[in-house]
């Protein structure tokens, strides 16, 4: 058997999933500053799923380079769905996601919140925590060529 090496983590794309707040805080740090259309979220009531398809910084990246990778957010057991400040009858808005937050309630149930630049907001009400991260494209240069700032 060998060590693992720095090397073996590279250019993989990344398959996470969450089942508690802990968990929760390490995807909402990979999709801080993920851009989406409104167009490519979708809540699948039959199914209980949302999805999110977005163009997610590679904070896990440290290379010089900024890259951008398309990822799949998908949530489980959500029974309801809410937005704030968003016009979801604009076709061509652009959301940017800045933070995943679990509020827990009763019996493992809670509500998921995805806050979003401007004022925007999803409320998603879960039977409990589950949500996976999936890279579903290879990475690609951001447009802008550099990494989202935080001031």
């Amino acid at each position: 058997m060998t060590d693992a090496r720095f090397e073996d983590g590279a250019e993989r794309p990344l398959y996470l999933g969450a089942e508690d707040a802990e968990d929760l805080k390490i995807i909402s740090a990979l999709v801080q500053d993920a851009v989406l259309p409104i167009t490519e979220m979708r809540y699948r009531p039959a199914k209980r799923q949302f999805l999110m398809l977005v163009n997610r910084f590679r904070w896990e990246d440290h290379s010089a380079e900024a890259e951008r990778v398309r990822s799949i957010l998908v949530f489980e057991g959500v029974t309801a769905v809410r937005s704030q400040g968003i016009d979801r009858a604009d076709r061509d808005t652009i959301l940017s996601v800045l933070s995943l937050d679990w509020a827990p309630g009763a019996d493992g149930a809670g509500v998921l919140h995805v806050v979003l630049a401007g004022d925007g907001a999803l409320a998603l009400q879960m039977e409990a925590l589950d949500a996976t991260l999936r890279d579903v494209t290879r990475p690609y240069l951001a447009v802008s060529g550099r990494a989202p700032r935080h001031d």
